[in-house]
């Protein structure tokens, strides 16, 4: 357990002095936030009433010599719908240099799915000014992976195509709760929004002209509320397949047309192969997404904002009564190696791509995560380093690096 520098200013601060937005900044940090840590109705009818994600990270055991697990958190289980609960992450992201939480967000055709740990947790902490919010619409498919067997096909729940109707529903839902929120996220101007499977929007519109035209409408919702804009952020990651075809749609073309106004990345390992079973080096997963980065602007046609991920380890979404062999997620390769100095290693890494990138204006990075326990990706302190990952951060972006 690591006593430093962070856990002290944030025990003797209390709560920091509000701001309104951090646009004059010269780095923009963006811890995206996963808010699957607390009661949902929809979990209770799946898990059991109470259920939460917590369960797998208790759950979890070695599966294999040298493999770290069950992690635990420095801070105990919290309820992040709890707003006392989140201030404390708050208070030690602002101390850390994190500029925003990207909340992966979801809202499916029948309404909303894990939204306690935004609209209960972040908007009721009395000191998230100190960090701001945006969104990124997690549309993908859910499945019942919580866990996954490796013998039966997983479960889908909820289809994460959409309707048009359901996208200006869920597009009115964000302007009138989430935009008008002076902590709220701004690029140029504009409030910052994220759609995590493109492709499968354009699927729901009915094709790309049809999505165009509710990303339009999106526009004018944003316009009429008082802002210059929306910026328009892509996840460019998964095979990009349209309406009545069977080849990969030119990803440049279609981000031309639904008048994209910039990309980034989730996750490192959507642009590189894992290639080691049960164990793969970080160092190894980095070198191969820096490959991916170099070019990523000039493919896209678009600004590309970097990423840098913490780590990788999938298995806690595995039932833990089955071998755990290579197959599909989530039974993965974990990664191994991903030391607080390797990730301090990617954090200047990233720096220095966004210093030598002009066509970035905004000096944005996303960083994959702030709390994907089960996914063996997260910033909150566990018993093992402690605060270690976000003093990585405070060293490369604060005010004094």
């Amino acid at each position: 357990m690591a006593s430093n520098a962070i856990a002290l200013s944030i025990a003797k601060s209390g709560i920091a002095q509000s701001r309104t937005h951090r646009e004059s900044e010269k780095y923009v940090v963006a811890a995206y936030y996963f808010g699957n840590y607390h009661q949902d109705p929809r979990n209770d009818l799946a898990h059991g009433k109470g259920w939460t994600e917590w369960q797998l990270v208790k759950d979890a055991k070695p599966r294999f010599a040298g493999h770290k697990q069950p992690k635990v958190p420095l801070w105990g289980y919290g309820n992040e719908s709890d707003p006392k609960v989140f201030e404390q992450k708050i208070s030690a992201a602002a101390r850390a240099s994190i500029s925003a939480f990207i909340f992966d967000w979801y809202w499916y055709n029948d309404g909303p799915f894990l939204q306690g740990a935004l609209e209960d947790g972040y908007l009721h902490a009395i000191n998230r000014a100190d960090v701001e919010f945006a969104i990124m619409w997690a549309n993908h498919d859910w499945f019942d992976l919580h866990p996954a067997k490796l013998t039966a096909p997983p479960h889908l729940q909820y289809p994460g195509e959409v309707t048009a109707a359901t996208f200006d529903k869920l597009t009115t839902h964000i302007v009138k709760n989430y935009f008008s929120q002076d902590s709220y996220l701004k690029v140029d101007g504009c409030p910052y929004f994220s759609i995590y499977e493109l492709y499968r929007f354009v699927l729901g519109m009915g094709g790309v002209e049809k999505a165009a035209a509710a990303l339009q409408q999106f526009r004018d919702k944003v316009k009429a509320a008082g802002f210059r804009d929306l910026h328009f952020n892509a996840v460019t990651w998964g095979v990009q397949l349209l309406p009545g075809q069977t080849e990969v749609t030119d990803l440049k073309d279609l981000l031309a047309r639904l008048n994209v106004d910039s990309t980034t990345s989730y996750v490192w390992i959507h642009h590189a192969q894992l290639k080691n079973f049960p164990a793969s080096e970080y160092q190894d997963l980095a070198s191969a997404y820096e490959v991916y980065r170099a070019t990523a602007s000039a493919k896209l046609g678009k600004p590309y904002y970097p990423n840098v991920s913490m780590g990788w380890d999938s298995s806690p979404r595995a039932c833990q009564s089955d071998i755990y062999t290579q197959s599909s997620y989530p039974f993965m390769p974990v990664v191994q190696g991903n030391t607080p100095q390797r990730f301090g290693d990617a954090l200047r890494s990233a720096k220095q791509f966004l210093d030598d990138s002009p066509d970035l204006k905004t000096k944005l990075l996303t960083v994959n995560s702030w709390n994907e326990w089960t996914e063996g990706s997260y910033l909150e302190p566990d018993k093992e380093h402690g605060y270690a990952y976000l003093e990585q951060i405070h060293a490369v972006f604060g005010s004094k690096a």
